[in-house]
């Protein structure tokens, strides 16, 4: 066999050799790559995202996007040929694994988590919303959720509103744990609370949860500092005016908060926010209306240019990341709030956009 065929074969053999190897040479990385956006405007699987009733809504028109980031599966091992690819490919970034999947957590506790995060961030958003356009909401403090054989278990349940700690009100989920740890290890500690399943029918009817039972758990003793604990975990539960229905199956975390909020807006805002124009974005948001930072911002902007989107509403937070680059014809617009998203929109649907706040311009 001449040597110049010989080499070549014993090049290709190697590197046939090199790509098997890859392929069962796992490494500790997974993949990130842009999402499927989904108008909060539109429907969503022949159902409408948002769906409001009780209260008169007004016509919409063009987006307002929600984002998101497919990721590789906690439980996935990827192997190194993959990683290569995904090094090299530029719509994908290859992160450590444990950047998203910290402590270890399995597919089955990242997707519960996901779900909690996710209908947490709805309910913040129809609050924002309202409290945006003056509606008033009424809240109240519940117990978010027991720790399993804790001194609670059995006695609260998640859902339970909690009106009392030893006779005091409680007007915020804080209140609980400070009037919880005035107590010592083994002393008992009185709830005046609402049982879960009649706070849910409350809620069913649009009213507040009347009529209150008291029960009392003894405190036990927290590891490390030997404070007073039950095993409660306290959050707030809201009564809305009217119904407001957010369905979008397939979709996790809290980073579409803003943009339901904003959806929400719209629908009951004489004025067409968005002007027809398709404006995408993400954010996290609290009950205050706050815009929080997400994770995987380059990404989404990616995916929203490539559906359409020529405005991105950025969390203050996430700017400087997203600016890294910026896909052609696509403006990041910093918002820090739910308000400042609102006046951006104002703008956009105007044509006023000269003085909108951008991501990476020059002070």
């Amino acid at each position: 066999m001449p040597r110049r065929t010989a080499t070549m074969l014993a090049s290709t053999l190697m590197l046939f050799a090199l790509l098997c190897a890859g392929v069962f040479i796992k490494v500790p990385y997974s993949e990130m790559s842009p999402g499927p956006t989904v108008n909060t405007l539109g429907d969503s699987h022949g159902e409408p995202v948002l769906n409001i009733a009780g209260r008169k809504t007004y016509p919409t028109s063009g987006h307002l996007n929600m984002t998101t980031v497919r990721v590789t599966g906690a439980d996935y091992d990827m192997n190194l040929v993959e990683a290569v690819y995904g090094w090299l490919a530029g719509d994908n970034i290859v992160v450590p694994h444990e950047n998203l999947y910290p402590d270890g957590k399995t597919d089955a506790e990242s997707t519960q988590e996901n779900a909690e995060e996710f209908s947490q961030s709805q309910q913040s958003a129809k609050v924002a919303a309202l409290k945006q356009l003056g509606i008033p909401v009424s809240a109240r403090v519940i117990v978010s959720s027991v720790v399993k054989a804790s001194p609670a278990d059995g006695t609260l349940h998640a859902g339970d509103v909690v009106k009392a700690v030893d006779g005091a009100p409680v007007t915020a989920p804080e209140d609980v744990a400070k009037l919880v740890t005035k107590h010592k290890p083994g002393e008992p500690v009185e709830f005046t609370i609402v049982p879960a399943a009649d706070a849910a029918e409350a809620v069913k009817a649009n009213r507040e949860p009347t009529g209150s039972t008291k029960v009392t758990v003894t405190a036990g003793k927290a590891e490390g500092d030997g404070h007073a604990i039950v095993g409660i975990r306290a959050g707030t539960d809201h009564t809305f005016p009217f119904t407001i229905d957010i369905k979008l199956a397939d979709v996790g975390g809290p980073s579409a908060g803003l943009m339901f909020a904003l959806g929400i807006v719209d629908k009951l805002t004489p004025e067409d926010l968005t002007g027809g124009t398709f404006v995408a974005g993400t954010g996290t948001i609290d009950d205050a209306g706050k815009v929080g930072p997400i994770g995987g911002i380059q990404m989404k902007t990616i995916g929203a240019r490539q559906a359409g989107a020529e405005y991105f509403l950025t969390p203050a937070e996430n700017c400087a990341a997203a600016a890294v680059h910026v896909p052609d014809g696509l403006t990041l617009v910093k918002v820090s709030t739910i308000g400042d998203a609102t006046q951006a929109l104002q703008k956009i649907s105007k044509g006023d956009t000269a003085g909108l706040p951008q991501c990476g311009a020059k002070p």
